[in-house]
């Protein structure tokens, strides 16, 4: 079993044609995974539908104590972009996380923009990744994955890249 948690980020945004602003409605994985052809035992929880920005260390607590809780090792997490990496550090100091495989993954373009978006391709390389790595706190974007310490967004590309 798979468990996803759902933080919110850019992944889930939804974009409203009249005022031009993005908003969060619902998550987009099941459908995704529908539309994936998964056919993997995966428990889907929205733990929160928040900008990455504004997270706070009592929302990473929220994150970090689901994942304790979890019945199983491999975990994903999606998680907007901006401050993934912070959150990857706050889960590495986090108790009884150790023998667990937690991947954090989100998109730099919503879901809902369709064909545009990297999300569904990222959902889809954490999904093999979450199965492969042995423990630790990960970050997958852009087909690769990180150790949470090794990578950081570069804000004038909009890639991941090795620290």
């Amino acid at each position: 079993m798979i468990q996803v948690f759902v933080t919110g980020g850019t992944f889930d945004k939804e974009y409203n044609y009249i005022d031009g602003k993005l908003f969060f409605q619902d998550t987009h994985l099941p459908r995704m995974f529908e539309r994936g052809r998964c056919t993997l035992p995966i428990d889907v929880k929205t733990l929160m539908m928040i900008d990455s920005l504004e997270m706070t260390d009592a929302d990473r607590q929220i994150i970090a104590h689901n994942c304790f809780r979890a019945k199983t090792d491999q975990i994903l997490v999606t998680h907007g972009t901006d401050t993934m990496v912070e959150t990857g550090g706050y889960l590495s100091e986090a108790p009884g996380l150790e023998n667990k495989t937690i991947v954090l993954t989100g998109a730099m373009i919503p879901y809902a923009f369709g064909t545009s978006s990297d999300g569904f391709f990222n959902l889809g390389s954490a999904l093999s990744f979450v199965q492969v790595l042995p423990p630790g706190i990960y970050i997958v974007m852009n087909g690769r994955y990180w150790p949470w310490d090794q990578v950081r967004k570069n804000k004038k590309t909009g890639f991941f890249e090795t620290l």
